[in-house]
């Protein structure tokens, strides 16, 4: 047991002489056997560059690229917008209704409902099914409290809350703002408007 000790104080000295003490300072770079990305190659803003022959660091877009926060190709928006197409909201209100930049009307709407229902199957009907009534896949391998979407009529939940809530989810629902262009949202709204129509229709 005495050699233990005396192993394990060696061991110890080795170590600290070898790596030196927590927060002490070198003149040379320090081994660090995980650097957990502390030297990055990368550019700060705003620094000169010598790699590139105009000597800036900043570039501008590669060009035909969306940057991220961009609503899609159609309708530029920040993130920061507060535009009624971009939040579903006009000030602390929830809008109803399609915005005016999606121009649904009588001539288009056979159009936006049709791709409404393709965005619908795509990013929607795995949880909520194909009728909007909350049995998809999902709840099929057991996964609970799938509501039916028949339960938010537009009377009770403005077309502007549901883009909020495609949006930026809610519950156990993730956001998708990030995975569904901004108009394709509001035409999946137009086809959960049209499922919802349709059931009261039946349902008479």
């Amino acid at each position: 047991m005495r050699y233990f000790f005396l192993v394990f104080a060696l061991i110890v000295v080795l170590v600290v002489s070898f790596f030196g003490f927590r927060g002490e300072k070198f003149s040379s770079t320090p081994l660090r056997l995980f650097p957990d990305m502390d030297d990055q190659d990368k550019i700060k803003s705003q620094t000169p560059s010598d790699f590139f022959s105009d000597g800036m660091g900043a570039r501008k877009p590669v060009a035909g690229t969306v940057p991220r926060g961009f609503a899609d190709g159609s309708s530029y928006s920040y993130g920061n917008s507060t535009d009624y197409v971009h939040t579903g909201r006009f000030g602390d209100a929830y809008g109803d209704g399609m915005p005016k930049s999606i121009g649904f009307n009588v001539k288009t709407a056979a159009g936006i409902l049709r791709h409404g229902k393709e965005r619908y199957n795509i990013s929607c009907m795995p949880c909520h099914g194909e009728s909007g009534n909350g049995k998809g896949a999902a709840a099929v391998i057991g996964i609970p409290i799938v509501p039916s979407l028949m339960n938010f009529p537009k009377e009770k939940y403005p077309d502007g809350q549901m883009f909020e809530t495609i949006s930026n989810g809610k519950g156990q629902m993730g956001g998708y703002g990030y995975n569904i262009p901004i108009n394709d949202r509001w035409a999946i709204i137009a086809y959960v408007r049209a499922l919802q129509s349709a059931n009261s229709t039946a349902a008479k």
